[in-house]
């Protein structure tokens, strides 16, 4: 038990064990993305899952709409947290059902990332490299992981710690259980809300942490490549070295020694040339490769990303209108999603402009003209910055963490003066 506890640690940052952290995790919502795995999920988690969704539905949207559009009683204020509450504990639903959805196309891509790491040797620079980065990588994870189910354990744990009777908010009512704070209300209200707050940060949680595993393996991928290709001039002179001939022997004339020694030279060019041939052709294949997979994953997420973005804006603006007083907990549940989203990307760009300068950077004038060609192929492949996006509309990046938070004070500032009228 403790050893397989422990391979959620940092020591254990390999991808095959990092894919089956985020596996173990995810089946615990029905969700399977390993076919190599045989493991069926069982019965009673399929059910559970199901009663969890209607639970959350029930509490966070069924009941809000009733309450907003049918009881009513509230004050705007109060109508106002409830509708940033929908809104944000929709984030991980909405990437949890997409990935219900894509559910082939996720153990395709598993597998292929699976394929990828795979192919490379062994102890190896390009092994270390990626290993090196993945520990990053995992650290990030576990970072964004641990922050995002704290602020569910705190949201549910403090009415806990209050005495007498309160709930996650002590006004929100649920369609049904009135009076709130009777038995058995107060018990099955309990219960709605606890098996809501935990579909809407168990889902985030892992599913974010999931992608953050895929990318970052791309990440990795990217800046071992350009290590590669800063050191391989370097490797193919010491590829030579280990497979030259011995020491010239022969006539003493000027002319022979000197056909000789031209003929070492060409021979020693051709070796290393070929050399080089050989693993810029390798390092293409990787790459494309890698395109190949980020473009698989924005194929599947960029839609649910999108969403995401969108829902983000809407409930911080909510929940800044709220009152920080009223919301303090929900805000940084947003902001701390919408942030690992836009590092995640960047981590991402930046990783492929270091490709690229690693192309620009690697002697090619010491190759000969048709390793030249290649490297050129290769630098206007490279120039194509790898990225993830919110459906084609902004690119994940500081930058657009920027603008999302300066388009949300805008639009805060201006419904506050609206609202103050």
């Amino acid at each position: 038990m403790l050893s397989t506890l422990q391979k959620f640690g940092l020591r254990h940052h390999d991808l095959p064990t990092m894919l089956w952290n985020a596996e173990v995790l995810l089946r615990i919502m029905a969700l399977d993305v390993n076919s190599r795995d045989n493991k069926r999920i069982p019965i009673l988690l399929y059910l559970t899952s199901a009663i969890v969704l209607v639970l959350y539905f029930y509490t966070y949207h069924i009941s809000t709409y009733w309450y907003i559009f049918w009881r009513g009683g509230g004050d705007m204020l109060f109508v106002i947290l409830l509708v940033s509450l929908t809104i944000s504990s929709s984030i991980g639903v909405v990437k949890l059902l997409y990935m219900y959805f894509n559910g082939p196309k996720l153990k395709k891509l598993v597998s292929e990332y699976l394929d990828c790491d795979a192919a490379l040797a062994p102890s190896s620079r390009m092994s270390r490299n990626v290993l090196a980065t993945l520990k990053t990588v995992k650290k990030r994870a576990i970072i964004f992981w641990l922050i995002i189910i704290g602020n569910g354990v705190v949201y549910v744990g403090v009415p806990l710690l209050k005495p007498g009777r309160h709930l996650t908010e002590d006004e929100q009512i649920l369609l049904g259980l009135e009076p709130m704070y009777e038995s058995p209300n107060f018990e099955l209200a309990n219960i709605a809300f606890f098996a809501g707050v935990f579909l809407t940060v168990y889902a985030p949680a892992n599913i974010t942490g999931f992608i953050i595993i895929i990318v970052g393996y791309s990440e990795a991928q990217m800046l071992a490549l350009s290590q590669e290709l800063l050191h391989l001039l370097d490797d193919a002179q010491t590829h030579y070295k280990e497979v030259q001939p011995g020491s010239i022997d022969g006539p003493s004339c000027s002319n022979s020694v000197s056909r000789q020694v031209n003929a070492v030279k060409k021979k020693k060019e051709r070796i290393i040339n070929n050399y080089v041939t050989e693993r810029l052709v390798s390092i293409m294949k990787s790459h494309a490769t890698n395109i190949n997979l980020i473009n698989q994953v924005e194929t599947i997420f960029k839609s649910a990303i999108a969403i995401e973005f969108a829902l983000l804006s809407c409930g911080l603006i909510a929940e800044l209108l709220g009152g920080l007083e009223n919301t303090y907990m929900e805000v940084p549940f947003a902001l701390v999603q919408v942030s690992m989203d836009c590092i995640t990307g960047q981590r991402l760009m930046d990783a492929s402009k270091a490709f690229e300068d690693a192309v620009y950077a690697c002697k090619w004038e010491h190759f000969d003209v048709k390793n030249r060609k290649l490297v050129l192929l290769m630098l206007r492949n490279s120039q194509k910055t790898l990225h993830l996006s919110a459906r084609g509309l902004a690119s994940l990046s500081y930058t657009s963490l920027m603008s999302v938070i300066k388009s949300i004070y805008s639009a805060y500032t201006a419904l506050r003066s609206t609202m103050n009228k």
